[in-house]
């Protein structure tokens, strides 16, 4: 379906069913240079078992109109009124990567409205490597080329994926190729940007999970190790064999865990 947030046009995925914001509401962020479509399993799982469902494209992402937001706090604020333009009160938020990020600072600006977090690929700050931004910048096709093997672990890699004839490097390909020039710039400038993760970490209340890869090296495991112990009661969920990828190398360990999570 599509909103209207700030007078631009937003769209979200339901899942495949209609939106009611009578039900329990679940809210999925995507990472740099991605869009919904990452959460399109963990959306109709959602959907299908009760849930009020929103897979958001970020402005400028998948089909969203408008330029991309600047850094990760804007992002957090437009989280907050894209729900207002949904009619949502209360919702369990799930972020992955930056989505993540937006997910941590939206919690801390507004726990009131916020009754659970799922961070997958989280870390306290999100440091990019001046070659990538400036690939980025220059919409080189090396970016997504360096994103794509940074991305992914073994399962990637070498194969062993569970769902036969699934290329899982060409798709991840394709995704960041989609993304219009400019965008997959702005979110990384926006993830090296961010400084404030530990401190909106420490002001968070809401049940929350970390799910992590363990051989993740966009987000390594000991940031994220750092992350879940500023976060009181915070649980840490590690992936074996997993790079940042989850959602595409564990898909079903990691639904099993948002489960239970959301």
């Amino acid at each position: 379906m599509d909103l209207v947030v700030d007078g631009g046009r937003v769209h979200a995925s339901t899942g495949g069913a209609p939106f009611d914001p009578a039900r329990p509401v679940v809210a999925f962020l995507h990472g740099a240079g991605l869009d919904h479509s990452i959460w399109a399993l963990a959306a109709r799982l959602f959907a299908q078992e009760g849930r009020a469902v929103l897979a958001l494209d970020l402005p400028g992402h998948g089909r969203s109109a408008g330029p991309p937001l600047a850094s990760i706090d804007a992002m957090a604020d437009w989280l907050c009124a894209a729900l207002d333009a949904a009619g949502v009160d209360k919702a369990r938020l799930a972020g992955f990567s930056m989505g993540s990020a937006i997910a941590i600072e939206a919690a801390a600006r507004a726990p009131e409205r916020v009754v659970a977090l799922a961070l997958l690929g989280a870390a306290p700050r999100m440091p990019v490597h001046p070659d990538l931004l400036a690939l980025a910048e220059a919409n080189d096709r090396e970016a997504v080329d360096l994103m794509v093997a940074w991305c992914h672990g073994p399962t990637g890699h070498l194969g062993g994926q569970p769902a036969a004839g699934l290329w899982v490097l060409g798709a991840s390909r394709r995704l960041l190729e989609r993304s219009p020039p400019g965008v997959l710039a702005a979110d990384l400038a926006a993830c090296a940007a961010w400084e404030g993760g530990l401190d909106a970490a420490a002001r968070l209340r809401c049940p929350t999970t970390l799910i992590t890869g363990e051989n993740d090296v966009m987000t390594p495991l000991k940031g994220a190790r750092k992350l879940a112990a500023a976060i009181e009661g915070a649980e840490l969920l590690v992936l074996p064999g997993a790079g940042h990828m989850i959602l595409a190398e564990r898909p079903n360990e990691t639904l099993d865990a948002l489960r239970r999570v959301l």
